[in-house]
């Protein structure tokens, strides 16, 4: 599970949103009776060291990472594949991603001036990690700001919106 505690039907109540770069990504509503607890957003990067990346990221109403699940990769057997635990390692605090407030900025890797430790030996996986979490913050914040009651009570609300690819 990606977000906390709801009781509605979040497949249900999906609809994709508009990424700055022009695709769009599929945004699952948590609630808890009518109010809104988080949203699991379906994110990806194209970035990683043999090529997409696909995870599932669940925020919370106060901008953090729930958590996450890796949906799918090609990543390097023992290095790039270790994404799925590496970024969860509560005994190495700057390698976890979970909990961590993105109001606060993006996250990137250390070597870039950021504050997430990389995948020993496998810097370009740990990027496109970061970048597809990033990508769905994006999309988080429009859904936050943007009525969610509006878009589930618009009959097109599944339809992919304007320009893009849509990477369900």
């Amino acid at each position: 599970e990606v977000v906390p505690e709801f009781d509605n039907n979040p497949v249900e109540e999906a609809y994709k949103m508009a990424t700055p770069n022009g695709d769009s990504l599929l945004v699952y509503p948590a609630k808890k009776g009518d109010e809104v607890v988080g949203f699991a957003i379906n994110t990806y990067s194209n970035n990683g060291f043999s090529g997409n990346i696909q995870l599932m990221v669940g925020f919370d109403t106060k901008d953090r990472v729930v958590n996450y699940a890796v949906l799918s990769h090609a990543e390097t057997p023992g290095l790039g594949s270790k994404m799925n635990d590496w970024f969860r390692d509560t005994a190495r605090p700057n390698q976890v991603v979970v909990g961590r407030n993105l109001s606060e900025g993006n996250l990137s890797v250390s070597k870039d001036g950021g504050q997430i430790d990389a995948i020993t030996a496998s810097t370009i996986t740990s990027r496109a990690f970061l970048e597809a979490i990033n990508r769905a913050y994006m999309v988080y914040k429009k859904s936050d700001v943007d009525s969610s009651a509006t878009k589930q009570n618009n009959p097109d609300s599944n339809q992919e919106e304007e320009g893009g690819e849509s990477h369900e």
